[in-house]
C-alpha cells in the first residue's frame, strides 16, 4: 500500500520494470509498424506519445526543472497535457466515447476510451513522483497493445484484462485512498501550500491539475487582500468547525486531524486555515480528488480540485464502472478499504471531520447524454447502491460519526463575471451575518412550527408547487422542539430552521423552474411525493422526457428506485437572496447558500444520518427530537435499510413562493411567508433586505387582512 517504503531489492525491481516499460513505450510512440489496422495504430501511437510525455515530466519534476520555467512556459506545459480533452478538441479525442466508438467500433471503442481516461492519471503520479502507479499503468497499456499487435482481440479478452488489472491492484487504489483521507504525513499538497511563495503564481502548476483563468485570477485577487482580511475569512471557516464540536458536546482535544477540501487558487486562505487548525491541536490532511475509477463517485469530486477542463468529458465517464462492476468487485473494494482502515485505525479514531471550501460562479452545465457512454445496468445500479451502503457502514465502524464535526463555506470564482470582486466582498458579508439576530428571528418561526401538525407550501405564478409536509409531534414543548435553529457554525452562512419530516402525510408536488445541483442545471424540475416517498419526477432538460428522468435518477436519486424526504427547512437568509438577485447570480449559487434563500426539501438521508443518538439542543435549551424517520429507525436492524448515503437539497427561491403556512391541529393556518415576504410576527425584520433591493424584483407584501382572507382556510389543500 505504501510504495514509498520499499526494500532495496523491491526498489531495484521497480526501477527495472519502470525502465523496461518506458523503453518499450518509446518504440511504439516512435511509430512501430503494425498490421493491427489504421484506427488502432493511431490510437496506440497517440496514447503512447501522451504517456512518454508523462515519463519526461517525471524526470523534470525529479530535478525540479519546472521551477526554472517562466509562468508562460508553465502555462503552455499545462495546456499541452489537457488540450486533447478541451471542448475545442474533444470531438476528435479518443477520450470522447462518440469518437472512440466511431473510430474503433462499439466493442473495442468503449473499453479503449475507458483505458485512455484511466491512463490520464499518469500526469499527477508524475508530479507526485509515484513511480509504482506509473509503472503498473504502463504495464497495463503495453499488455493491451501486445494483445492487439498479436492478432484479433475479442471484447471479452479486452474487458477481462482491464477487469483483472483493477481487481489485482484494488488494494493500491482503495486502501491507498483511505490513507490519503486520514494521514497528515502525506504532505504533497500541504508542502505546496505552506512552502510556496504564493505571490509567484507558478506555484499553481506544481499540483499537476488543470489550471484555468479561474485559478489564476482567484490567486491574483486574494493577493490584493490584507493579511487581516485573509485571516478573518479563514477564521469564519475554522470557528464554524470548532463550534460544531460545542454544538455536539464533543471534546475536540481528543481529535488530531482534519481534512481540508478546496479549489486551487485559494491557497492564501487555506494556509491560514491550516495554521488556525494547528492552534486547535489539529494537523491538516490535504488530499487530491480521486484519479482512479475505483475511487470515483460519478462526476462528484471530493478533495482539492480545479475547474474542469471539460464538464462533458467528466459527464461522459461518470459511469465507467459499468465496464467492471460486479458483486466480486464490490466485495474486493470493501475488503481493500477495510485493510486501509485497519492500517490507519489510529488516524481514523483521531479524525475530526472535513472542512470544505466550495466555489461557485461557473456557467451551469447542461449535459449531452450519449448512448456511446457507459451506463449501469439495473443489476449494476443495485450493486452501486450496495457498495455505497457497505462503504459508508465500514467508514462508520472506524470513524465515530457522533464524535466528529464538519464545516462548509463557499466563495465565488472569477467565472462569475466582471463584478467578481464586489460579489466576493458581498459573500464575505453574507458569511458573517449576525448570529444573535437570526437566532431570535428563527426562534419565532420555530415557536409556531412546534405547535403545528404540518406545513403547507404553494408556489406562485409559473411555479406549480403544492405540497404538505407532515411534522413529527412535539410532546413537551417546554423542553423539546421539532426544528433546529441553524446558525453559522458548521453550515455557513446562517439562515434556516430544519426538521426531519414525518413521512406519512407528506404529499404533493415540488416544482422549481431552475436549480443548480452537483454541477448540473435542472430546468423545470418536478418531484411528486406520496407519504414522504418520491413517486415520480421529471425535468425539461431534454426533448425526450425519458432522458430527463434518467438524469434525475442518476444524479438526484443516485440510482435508488425512490428516496424519502429526509429534510424540510425554511431558509431565512433574505440578504443572500437579494444579493444574488442584485448581481443576477441566483442560478449560480451553490446549494449551501441557495438552501438558505427559501424553503427546501432534501431527498435521501436525514441531516442526522448516523448521529441520531447524539443529543442536540437549540440555543434556547430545548432538545431537538425530530432527528429520524421510518427508515433511519431501522438502523439497529440493518444499516443498508436505514441509510441511502445521499442527501440532495432542492430550494424554491422566495420569488417563486406563494405561501408557506403552519397548519395547526384544528386546520387553522398561520402564514409564515406570503408572496415571497415574511409575514409572521417576529420575522418582519427579514424583509428589510427586500426593501433595499432594486425596484421591481419582488412584489410588495400583501396586507395582513389580505393574508388572513386568503390563507386561513380550514381545508389545507385549498388556496
Amino acid at each position: 500500500m505504501d510504495n514509498k517504503i520499499l526494500t532495496d531489492n523491491r526498489e531495484e525491481e521497480l526501477l527495472e520494470r519502470y525502465e523496461l516499460a518506458g523503453s518499450r513505450l518509446r518504440e511504439i510512440a516512435d511509430g512501430e509498424i503494425s498490421d493491427m489496422g489504421e484506427a488502432l495504430q493511431l490510437y496506440f501511437q497517440r496514447i503512447s506519445c501522451f504517456l512518454t510525455g508523462c515519463l519526461d515530466l517525471y524526470e523534470k519534476v525529479s530535478v525540479d526543472a519546472l521551477s526554472k520555467m517562466s509562468f508562460e512556459e508553465c502555462q503552455e506545459e499545462n495546456l499541452s497535457y489537457y488540450r486533447d480533452i478541451l471542448p475545442d478538441h474533444y470531438e476528435n479525442s479518443f477520450a470522447n466515447p462518440d469518437f472512440a466508438v466511431r473510430a474503433l467500433g462499439e466493442d473495442h471503442g468503449k473499453l479503449l476510451c475507458f483505458l485512455y481516461t484511466e491512463l490520464r492519471s499518469m500526469r499527477v503520479y508524475a508530479f507526485e513522483q509515484d513511480k509504482y502507479k506509473m509503472t503498473i499503468l504502463l504495464e497495463l497499456f503495453l499488455e493491451i497493445y501486445g494483445m492487439f499487435a498479436g492478432g484479433k482481440v475479442t471484447y471479452k479478452q479486452l474487458r477481462e484484462t482491464i477487469y483483472w488489472f483493477l481487481y489485482d491492484y484494488a488494494e493500491e487504489f482503495c486502501a491507498g485512498r483511505v490513507r490519503q483521507r486520514l494521514d497528515p504525513d502525506l504532505r504533497f499538497a500541504t508542502d505546496i501550500i505552506m512552502d510556496s511563495d504564493l505571490s509567484d503564481l507558478r506555484y499553481l502548476y506544481r499540483y499537476g491539475e488543470y489550471i484555468s483563468e479561474d485559478e489564476i485570477k482567484t490567486a491574483e485577487y486574494l493577493n490584493t487582500l490584507s493579511e487581516k482580511e485573509i485571516d478573518d475569512i479563514a477564521r469564519t471557516f475554522t470557528e464554524g468547525f470548532r463550534r460544531g464540536f460545542i454544538w455536539k458536546g464533543v471534546d475536540l482535544s481528543h481529535k488530531s486531524t482534519v481534512n481540508i477540501q478546496y479549489n486551487l487558487g485559494f491557497e492564501r486562505i487555506i494556509r491560514k486555515v491550516i495554521l488556525q487548525f494547528e492552534e486547535m491541536g489539529l494537523r491538516s490532511v490535504v488530499f487530491r480528488s480521486a484519479t482512479s475509477t475505483l475511487n470515483k463517485k460519478q462526476n462528484i469530486k471530493s478533495g482539492y480540485q480545479s475547474k474542469s477542463p471539460n464538464e462533458q468529458y467528466e459527464y461522459d465517464h461518470r459511469f465507467d464502472n459499468a465496464l467492471y462492476l460486479d458483486k466480486r468487485m464490490v466485495d474486493r473494494k470493501i475488503d481493500c478499504m477495510r485493510k486501509g482502515f485497519e492500517a490507519f485505525r489510529e488516524q481514523a479514531a483521531g479524525y475530526a471531520g472535513p472542512a470544505i471550501m466550495e466555489v461557485f460562479g461557473r456557467e451551469p452545465f447542461s449535459p449531452v447524454r450519449k448512448e456511446t457512454a457507459c451506463h449501469l445496468s439495473e443489476r449494476q445500479q443495485n450493486l452501486d447502491v450496495e457498495y455505497a451502503s457497505l462503504s459508508s457502514e465500514l467508514t462508520n465502524q472506524y470513524i465515530n460519526q457522533e464524535e466528529r464535526s464538519f464545516s462548509v463555506i463557499a466563495y465565488p470564482t472569477p467565472s462569475i463575471g466582471e463584478r467578481f470582486s464586489e460579489i466576493f466582498h458581498e459573500i464575505k458579508l453574507v458569511n458573517n451575518l449576525d448570529n444573535d439576530k437570526y437566532e431570535r428571528i428563527q426562534q419565532s418561526i420555530i415557536d409556531v412550527l412546534d405547535k403545528a401538525k404540518e406545513v403547507h407550501i404553494l408556489g406562485r405564478d409559473q411555479n406549480m408547487t403544492n405540497i404538505t409536509v407532515a411534522l413529527q409531534p412535539v410532546e413537551d414543548i417546554s423542553s423539546q422542539t421539532g426544528f433546529e435553529n441553524c446558525l453559522a457554525d458548521v453550515n455557513i452562512p446562517v439562515g434556516e430552521v430544519f426538521t426531519s419530516p414525518q413521512l406519512k402525510g407528506t404529499n404533493g408536488l415540488l416544482h422549481v423552474s431552475e436549480v443548480y445541483l452537483e454541477g448540473f442545471c435542472y430546468k423545470d424540475l418536478k418531484i411528486w411525493v406520496e407519504d414522504g416517498i418520491v413517486t415520480d419526477y421529471s425535468c425539461g432538460n431534454f426533448p425526450d422526457p425519458e432522458e430527463g428522468k434518467a438524469l434525475i435518477e442518476e444524479n438526484i436519486l443516485y440510482n435508488h428506485a425512490t428516496l424519502p424526504m429526509g429534510e424540510f427547512a425554511i431558509g431565512t437568509n433574505t440578504t443572500a437572496f437579494v444579493m444574488a438577485n442584485k448581481y443576477h447570480i441566483m442560478d449560480k449559487l451553490p446549494i449551501l447558500i441557495a438552501e438558505k434563500t427559501g424553503p427546501h426539501m432534501a431527498f435521501g438521508d436525514t441531516c442526522y444520518s448516523h448521529s441520531e443518538s447524539v443529543r442536540v439542543y437549540n440555543p434556547d435549551g430545548r432538545e431537538m427530537i425530530a432527528k429520524e424517520n421510518d427508515y433511519s429507525r431501522m438502523r439497529h436492524e440493518s444499516s443498508m435499510k436505514a441509510y441511502f448515503n445521499c442527501h440532495t437539497d432542492i430550494t424554491i427561491p422566495y420569488g417563486e413562493i406563494g405561501m408557506i403556512s403552519a397548519v395547526m391541529p384544528d386546520h387553522y393556518q398561520v402564514p409564515i411567508i406570503v408572496d415571497g415576504r415574511f409575514v409572521l410576527e417576529g420575522t418582519m425584520e427579514l424583509n428589510e433586505a427586500f426593501d433595499e433591493e432594486e425596484p421591481g424584483q419582488l412584489s410588495g407584501p400583501p396586507t395582513m387582512e389580505d393574508q388572513v382572507g386568503q390563507w386561513t382556510a380550514k381545508d389545507t389543500g385549498g388556496q
